[in-house]
């Protein structure tokens, strides 16, 4: 329902590109690191290899409570439904398409929990609905968070979506060479992490 996105945006930038498409998506309030094409070629290349399970894609997330070192993997299915408002909500339904997270719990603090999560399948919102499936609703999650947590956090400065997509692991098209991209979190998310530690 956003007239005016990333691509439209780059584009504005970059008039003299002939072309340029988003290989993947990110949700609204998602942080982090995106893949932009600026060939056809590569946009299918790309978006083969993210079929295939080629690209490797890390996020990081503030959720509630504590995570467990034991909770290594959410495998739930996951399906859309749209509502009369147009707004799109994702629910886990065993008749939903396969959906599978891996998870890490990289540093534990008073309230939360902050985690690495790679999607191996790319379903919408996938890791916000399977951390919210573990029992430990991200941050700042205005559609499938904890409102108490998200109010109380606030003052803790996290006034929005706590998902960062943190890196991206790739080869490109015709190279041996692996890429690693990483995107380092923004100084807002970094500041409300020295608080908890505080």
């Amino acid at each position: 329902g956003i007239n005016l996105g990333l691509i439209e945006a780059l584009r504005q930038i970059r008039p003299q590109s002939k072309f340029l498409e988003l290989v993947h998506r990110l949700d609204r309030d998602t942080s982090g690191a995106v893949m932009v094409a600026k060939k056809r070629s590569t946009l299918t290349a790309l978006h083969d290899d993210l079929r295939q399970g080629r690209i490797s894609k890390i996020y990081h997330a503030l959720v509630t409570g504590h995570w467990s070192k034991r909770l290594q993997k959410v495998d739930a299915p996951l399906k859309k439904n749209d509502l009369q408002s147009g707004e799109r909500v994702v629910k886990v339904d065993p008749e939903g398409k396969v959906s599978i997270t891996e998870f890490r719990l990289l540093e534990s603090y008073e309230h939360c929990s902050l985690i690495e999560a790679k999607p191996i399948t790319g379903r919408t919102h996938q890791i916000r609905v399977h951390a919210l499936h573990a029992g430990h609703p991200i941050i700042g999650d205005s559609k499938y968070g904890d409102e108490t947590m998200n109010r109380l956090l606030k003052t803790q400065g996290v006034k929005r979506l706590f998902l960062h997509a943190a890196e991206l692991r790739l080869r490109l098209p015709g190279s041996t060479e692996r890429l690693i991209i990483t995107a380092p979190l923004e100084s807002d998310l970094k500041d409300a992490l020295v608080r908890l530690r505080g």
